[in-house]
């Protein structure tokens, strides 16, 4: 590998703040058993947020974002991966406390590491990233929990983003009748290009007033909004039904009552794709390379941007002009 490549490093001192790509060295890399060539990574909110000074997200400077990333192998002190051997890693602390895959080549954990399972490409590893790894897990919570096609509707909130537009098009695939709420309405098109049947706005969810119980609409949903979102959400899922809970978008606090839970038996089901098991994070990917997979994945691609076009990439998605997925190509 080369002496020096470049990263997208970000700064940070009491009279400073800057975001641009420079030339790193290995040696400025953390600690890892795999040097990964990276060819793919990808733009979600938490990156956004880590690029900014307020956002929260980063601990110490200067630091390399980056919550996803796929490509080669170029050495690795653990016996589980050879040189040459496609992979990919999400979660855990990369992008956050680790640096990230916005670099041409990232050092990486061996346990944090997975390799690219049959059926996907680096490419396709990263139109999923960490935002389809979520959705993922969010049907495999539902389905855990009794959801099924011909048992009525699935609501999607948040559908022109990234975790929202894998699981219309995940759930798509899957024949389900997948209701897609957005406050993008002009995106009807693309979110029933994906696999939506209906197409709802963010009013429509909410209504004039949450309720501690509403009609029964839908007998589950992907959230990845939160907030008042979820609340109405809630009393609004049919006897039995569930929802899979995975964003704050909308606000950490939801203002519900026991009442769904108590009276409907309703499951509030939290999706966490950071901390997830090993096993579990295997079983769930082999799944996005097979059943899961929709024929129209690349249909969730919004563009694609080289390491010098991303800081305006990172600032779009904070500012919710983004569809679906950006993807960042480094090789």
């Amino acid at each position: 590998m080369p002496e020096l490549f470049q990263a997208l490093v970000v700064e940070k001192s009491e009279t400073s703040f800057s975001v641009a790509v420079k030339p790193v060295t290995l040696e400025d890399l953390p600690a890892g058993e795999v040097i990964i060539r990276v060819s793919y990574s990808s733009v979600n909110y938490k990156d956004g947020l880590a690029s900014i000074p307020n956002g929260n997200i980063i601990r110490s400077y200067p630091f390399i974002p980056g919550i996803d990333l796929s490509g080669h192998v170029v050495s690795s002190t653990d016996d589980r991966f050879q040189e040459g051997q496609p992979v990919f890693a999400s979660g855990y602390g990369i992008g956050v406390s680790h640096f990230g895959g916005y670099s041409e080549y990232a050092r990486i954990p061996a346990e944090w590491v997975m390799p690219l399972p049959e059926g996907l490409s680096l490419r396709e590893a990263m139109i999923y990233g960490t935002a389809g790894f979520t959705a993922a897990l969010s049907i495999q919570a539902l389905e855990e929990h009794g959801i099924a096609p011909d048992k009525g509707k699935i609501l999607v909130t948040g559908a022109t983003g990234g975790v929202g537009g894998t699981a219309v098009a995940m759930l798509g695939k899957k024949g389900y009748h997948v209701v897609a709420s957005t406050g993008k309405t002009s995106e009807e098109e693309y979110l029933k290009a994906l696999g939506a049947e209906e197409v709802v706005s963010r009013e429509d969810i909410m209504g004039a007033s949450i309720k501690p119980l509403d009609k029964q609409l839908w007998q589950a949903a992907v959230d990845s909004v939160g907030g008042n979102s979820l609340a109405a959400i809630l009393s609004k899922i049919s006897y039995g039904g569930s929802v899979a809970a995975s964003g704050l978008t909308g606000g950490t606090a939801v203002p519900t009552t026991v009442l769904p839970f108590i009276l409907r038996g309703v499951n509030l089901l939290g999706i966490d794709s950071v901390a997830c098991p090993t096993e579990k994070r295997l079983k769930v990917w082999q799944r996005m390379a097979a059943d899961l997979k929709p024929a129209n994945l690349d249909n969730l691609v919004y563009r694609e941007v080289t390491l010098n076009e991303l800081p305006q990439a990172l600032e779009d998605i904070l500012k919710g002009t983004i569809r679906g997925r950006v993807l960042v190509r480094l090789a």
